[in-house]
């Protein structure tokens, strides 16, 4: 098994599509090092499956749906299943991460792990995101180094060595989540998949002359509560998320389609003239579209998923 090649495969609905692991092994593991560069970003995206993030040095900002989290050398954070998260470097970071379905511990959906603890656990309104300090649970960290130890070595039973410290985490944060599940998260699950289906529509349909009100619509709310939704989810409001999607998928195509024009790939992210694609792009990756394509060639970045 190994560790798995970082890379974001996504849906036009934001959901992963890239496997972790096997239907016999639904586990993979990820060491990945992201510079300070906006086109190393993590962008929002979310799987079905938890994912545990580990900080092995450098500075890592992790976003979930109305909180940020700034996670330093040692820190570490646990993702709930269905729950969109982005990351973007602070400073130069190597983090390693485990992402792995909840099979891999309950075995099937009527067993006593999955109906007792494990179910319960997914479905908890105050599990988000679960951000451990370094030093403050020593035990989580180290059952986590030894779970992505053991499956980058691939060392003798380590299947039964990831299995048995995974669960040992989850029985930690049942213990530690279940008795606070709140009602009032309840909102926070709402605006969750509120943002989920806008953000479909627009990867969807990024190019067209997208407006305010049709994205609502999406929705069925109003384009004060779409305001709301999306800055209190993930900071930004839906125009300057649209924008910045455009210019991803911009960078993007400059690199897997080579013998478009920029004026064409201008056209097809969605922007009324090549200099105002050029004038943007150049805000968020610091050169011009031109130049990027010539610094990347043919060669694909890797993006790192979780």
């Amino acid at each position: 098994m190994a560790l798995q090649k970082c890379g974001l495969n996504l849906s036009k609905e934001s959901k992963e599509l890239q496997p972790h692991g096997s239907l016999q092994f639904p586990c993979a593991g990820y060491s990945s090092y992201y510079a300070v560069s906006q086109e190393e970003s993590i962008p929002w995206h979310w799987h079905e499956e938890m994912e545990i993030v580990y900080i092995e040095e450098g500075q890592m900002k992790i976003k979930i749906p109305s909180r940020s989290f700034l996670l330093e050398k040692g820190d570490c954070i646990v993702l709930n299943s269905n729950i969109l998260h982005s990351g973007i470097a602070v400073t130069g970071c190597r983090l390693h991460s485990l992402v792995f379905g909840s099979a891999l511990i309950t075995g099937n959906d009527d067993s006593v792990f999955a109906e007792k603890y494990i179910l319960p656990l997914l479905s908890c309104n105050s599990f988000s995101g679960y951000y451990i300090k370094a030093g403050s649970r020593e035990e989580v960290t180290r059952w986590f180094t030894c779970a992505h130890e053991a499956l980058s070595r691939e060392c003798y039973g380590f299947e039964f060595i990831v299995r048995e410290n995974l669960s040992r985490i989850c029985l930690f944060l049942y213990g530690e989540l279940n008795p606070r599940a709140e009602a009032e998260n309840a909102a926070l699950n709402q605006d969750n998949l509120r943002v989920r289906k806008m953000l479909a529509y627009m990867h969807k349909n990024f190019a067209d002359n997208l407006s305010l009100a049709e994205i609502s619509d999406i929705a069925g709310i109003s384009e004060r509560e779409c305001l709301r939704c999306f800055q209190k989810t993930i900071q930004l409001s839906p125009i300057q998320y649209l924008l910045k999607y455009r210019i991803m998928q911009g960078a993007d195509m400059l690199v897997k389609n080579p013998e478009e024009s920029i004026s064409q790939i201008a056209t097809l992210c969605g922007f009324d003239s090549p200099s105002n694609f050029a004038k943007l792009f150049k805000r968020f990756y610091n050169c011009t579209p031109r130049g990027y394509r010539q610094r990347n060639g043919n060669q694909e970045s890797c993006k790192c998923g979780g």
